[in-house]
């Protein structure tokens, strides 16, 4: 077996992750999945011992590997192989996670990438692997707990010098809006997100609030349409800022609110459909054909990571 085609992609969340081993076509072939334990020696551990899992299903040592990739919340440096800022992992300061894991696995090549960096990575391999062309200008948009995005320009992955592309999450969409953790007010993550839902639509039956709210406003129910409807609205206000910006030729949505599916897809291209029925700008910008879902049950972010893993990305 030709251990330089494979590697391990690990997708680390707050509460759970997820490693996936790639084949040297690019394919999936094993998964293993485990709670996430916080503190930075807890997660590298982690890393471990699901790479030893999957290495062992193909029978090859750790080392034999291509490579591993590790996705992760919070400010990643890839060249220094660093972390800080994770506060969902329970890592603020600075600790150099990439070198953490390869010691413990006999040395193999670690690299670690921004969560949403590796899920940019993996929408692209996914929608080149379909046959739908090349994917050179593509973000990656997480609909979740917050909202920012992954960015693949020219083919390569935008991070910026001071790792802080991809962040419109914190850029000002209400000027008087809800105040943000981040210490700024009216934030556009406060509206296009997971938790913006929540807040507005506490759950009353204990199934997500996004579910709840899509069914009530297609049942009619006044609160909820509102509700959906101003949320829809911060979402494509981020669709608009990043095809204005970047010029992306894709936007592939993710997160946990995507797991609402066609709803929100149909919901998303409604809006931008008639945003752009006012704006001869808009319209020629064809914001609408521009989005997709991630596809659901795909571990996209595992994938980047894995592919991350075996080459400079």
């Amino acid at each position: 077996m030709n251990s330089t085609q494979w590697s391990v992609g690990v997708d680390i969340g707050g509460t759970k992750s997820l490693a996936i081993l790639l084949d040297g076509a690019g394919s999936v072939v094993a998964e293993h999945r485990t709670a996430t334990q916080p503190g930075a020696a807890a997660v590298a551990a982690g890393v471990v011992a699901a790479v030893r899992v999957l290495a062992a299903r193909i029978g090859l040592r750790p080392e034999d590997l291509a490579g591993v990739g590790v996705g992760v919340p919070g400010v990643v440096d890839p060249e220094h192989g660093t972390v800080e800022n994770a506060v969902n992992l329970g890592i603020e300061v600075s600790v150099p996670l990439a070198a953490m894991i390869s010691e413990q696995l006999g040395g193999v090549r670690v690299r670690v990438e921004n969560d949403l960096n590796v899920a940019v990575l993996g929408a692209a391999h996914l929608i080149e692997t379909a046959g739908e062309g090349p994917a050179d200008d593509l973000a990656f948009v997480a609909l979740g707990t917050g909202l920012a995005a992954g960015l693949l320009l020219e083919g390569r992955l935008r991070r910026g010098p001071h790792l802080a592309a991809g962040e419109i999450g914190h850029l000002r969409y209400l000027p008087d809006g809800l105040p943000c953790k981040c210490g700024q007010v009216g934030c556009l993550e406060r509206y296009a997100s997971g938790s913006a839902l929540d807040a507005q639509w506490p759950s009353r039956t204990g199934r997500p609030a996004p579910a709840e709210v899509f069914e009530a406003a297609a049942g009619g129910d006044a609160v909820a349409i509102r509700i959906r409807d101003e949320f829809v609205a911060a979402v494509a206000a981020a669709v608009r800022i990043l095809v204005l910006t970047c010029d992306v030729d894709r936007i592939v949505i993710g997160g946990g609110v995507s797991s609402l599916g066609a709803p929100l897809l149909d919901a998303l291209v409604g809006e931008l459909d008639r945003q752009a029925a006012s704006s001869p700008f808009l319209a020629a910008a064809d914001l609408a054909s521009r989005v997709r879902l991630a596809p659901l049950g795909v571990p996209v972010g595992a994938v980047g990571a894995a592919l991350a893993g075996r080459k400079d990305s």
